[in-house]
């Protein structure tokens, strides 16, 4: 089904991408010797590639590859196959997501204009046909580094509660509302909050929503 057009605000036609690229432009300046002390102690403690590149889908669903810096071992059972997260994520790659510094290398992706500073956040291309109308809302925006569902739990909340808060910010897009969730960030990422699910290491799996419940929360 396709989506309806969303009116688009001035700030989110011209003002959002001009500051996206201004602020990724300077970050990438002003922290290169962060960039480049993270890539050296990933490099030492979890081999290469230094840099995880994973494809995901963005805005209008277009598919473009996310970089972060690499948080991971490749460690693999007798079947050859790798092993759950868990026991792949070492105590330095949990401090890596902690502190927010795996993400560091998708302000190059914000540049390029794959993504956003606030947006909701890029998820695994095999989830988009898991979608319901409601939650496929989420990519009528480019997605971000940090977003409204980061600052009101990140991983710790449900799958529903999270697309509600995704669906919500493209419904609210604003410069005050952008602001806002900036300065939540800066908060969540001190307090190391929501960085594991209840359940998992990051995230449990998405296998998807009944139609009838997104629609519900959708005319709410």
């Amino acid at each position: 089904m396709e989506q309806e057009k969303r009116k688009r605000s001035f700030y989110e036609k011209y003002v959002k991408r001009l500051l996206d690229i201004m602020i990724s432009l300077t970050a990438l300046i002003i922290l290169s010797p962060v960039f480049l002390a993270v890539a050296a102690l990933v490099r030492i403690k979890l081999g290469s590639p230094v840099i995880f590149r994973q494809q995901r889908p963005g805005f209008h669903e277009r598919v473009f590859g996310l970089c972060k810096f690499r948080s991971m071992t490749d460690a693999r059972g007798e079947n050859g196959e790798l092993l759950p997260d868990e026991a792949r994520l070492t105590k330095f790659g949990k401090t890596l997501r902690a502190t927010s510094l795996d993400e560091l290398p998708e302000l190059w992706n914000i540049l390029k204009g794959d993504m956003s500073l606030i947006g909701p956040r890029p998820l695994l291309v095999k989830y988009l046909p898991l979608y319901n109308d409601f939650q496929r809302h989420r990519h009528d925006v480019r997605p971000g580094l940090t977003g409204w569902a980061q600052v009101n739990g990140r991983n710790a909340i449900s799958w529903e509660r999270r697309f509600e808060y995704d669906v919500e910010y493209v419904q609210k897009i604003s410069f005050a509302f952008d602001l806002k969730i900036l300065l939540q960030t800066v908060a969540v990422v001190f307090r190391h909050s929501g960085i594991s699910s209840a359940t998992d290491a990051t995230m449990e799996a998405f296998t998807g929503t009944a139609q009838e419940a997104g629609a519900e929360r959708g005319s709410d």
